[in-house]
């Protein structure tokens, strides 16, 4: 049966680019696969002629020869410029150059999931792991922003082979097994399986003298002090990155990341939400009833003066502007907020008892509140009855 036109297997025309032989291969690759087709026998079939059709055409002195002589140039007498298939490379022998043509497009497909792509050479040396430092710091470090120095384990370059993993700080050599690719190639079957290369591990690379302080590593594990500037404003929560000052990469890979978690221990006085600063003050009920002056300490550690109203509530709240925290990227500073808690007095003694019953007896209307609440509950007692 004579063969069909490279072009038409393919679908596309004579004037078609390198991309969109590519893209018409793909897309002929993946309606044709015999694993998607296995009640069309001849699916097979046109696979395989897809592929010989892109391993021509994909090559410009194949193509150009093709163009000229048609299948003819890929048999014996019309030399193709030695560029062409050997012959009786055509649908039954040719499965090696079919498979190198799919594997083209294999690495297009899978490339990323498998990690690299054809022609891409061996991986960079590995990076540093990122690190994670926990830090608390106290309510009042939050507010002025403090430096700490801080002491953390992490991998750092062996000095004594300048991160290399090579005695004396030689160069790495070019892995025999996979030329510095840093993969292998398998074939199994229609497919070309790329895989990391189990001589250098995806490096590309190998020490054949490998340094004796950190065992062809490049990396030592140790205790390094670092000081750290803490920013004021920062809140529970807040992440600092630290370019470059994490684990040190393998046989001279860049460094990975520090960041630091920052904890904001509870305060005994002050409660904050965000920018704002919550502190509630206990004040005795004649304190309450009277009105008057408190003083009350801000987070500066300085002091502040608030007038009670009289007749002033439990819960009710005064502010203090600009004596809460500083926002983290400048703006200012919060509020604080005042919450009054009335105490109801203790221990009281017999005088003191015989006054308070004295001030009940004369406050009926002192207590709006209660006097509406139980007129309410009268009404309700007395809705029920009828």
């Amino acid at each position: 049966m004579a063969k069909r036109d490279y072009y038409d297997v393919l679908g596309v025309s004579r004037g078609a680019s390198a991309e969109d032989i590519k893209k018409a291969y793909r897309k002929k690759a993946k309606e044709l696969h015999p694993d998607r087709n296995k009640e069309n026998p001849e699916a097979e079939t046109e696979f395989k002629e897809a592929g010989e059709a892109y391993d021509v055409l994909k090559d410009a002195e194949k193509k150009a020869a093709y163009d000229r002589f048609g299948h003819a140039a890929f048999e014996g007498g019309m030399g193709g410029g030695g560029g062409g298939p050997r012959p009786g490379a055509g649908m039954g022998g040719g499965q090696g150059d079919f498979a190198s043509a799919f594997s083209d497009v294999f690495d297009d497909l899978f490339g990323d999931f498998m990690g690299a792509r054809a022609g891409g050479g061996g991986r960079r040396a590995a990076r540093g792991s990122d690190l994670r430092y926990n830090m608390r710091v106290t309510l009042e470090e939050a507010f002025t922003g403090l430096q700490k120095t801080i002491n953390v384990p992490t991998s750092v370059p062996c000095e004594a082979c300048s991160g290399s993993g090579a005695e004396g700080g030689a160069e790495p050599a070019t892995c025999p097994t996979c030329s510095g690719m840093g993969k292998v190639r398998a074939q199994q079957g229609f497919f070309t399986v790329e895989r990391t290369c189990p001589t250098c591990s995806g490096l590309g690379q190998i020490i054949k003298n490998p340094c004796g302080s950190c065992g062809g590593q490049g990396r030592v594990e140790k205790d390094r002090a670092l000081n750290v500037n803490i920013p004021a404003g920062v809140e529970t929560g807040t992440r600092i990155r630290l370019s470059g000052e994490g684990e040190a990469g393998m046989r001279g890979g860049p460094p990975g990341d520090l960041y630091i978690f920052i904890e904001v221990e509870k305060h005994k006085l002050f409660e904050r939400d965000e920018i704002n600063l919550f502190c509630t003050v206990p004040v005795s009920m004649a304190s309450a009833a009277l009105g008057g002056d408190i003083e009350v300490p801000t987070i500066d550690g300085g002091r502040a003066r608030v007038k009670i109203p009289s007749g002033s509530q439990s819960g009710r709240q005064m502010r203090l502007r600009n004596k809460g925290m500083p926002a983290l990227r400048g703006g200012g500073r919060g509020d604080m907020f005042i919450e009054l808690a009335v105490e109801t007095p203790v221990n009281l003694t017999s005088r003191q008892k015989e006054l308070l019953r004295e001030f009940e007896a004369e406050s009926e209307d002192n207590n709006p509140e209660s006097k509406s609440f139980f007129k309410s509950v009268k009404n309700f007692w007395d809705s029920m009855k009828g």
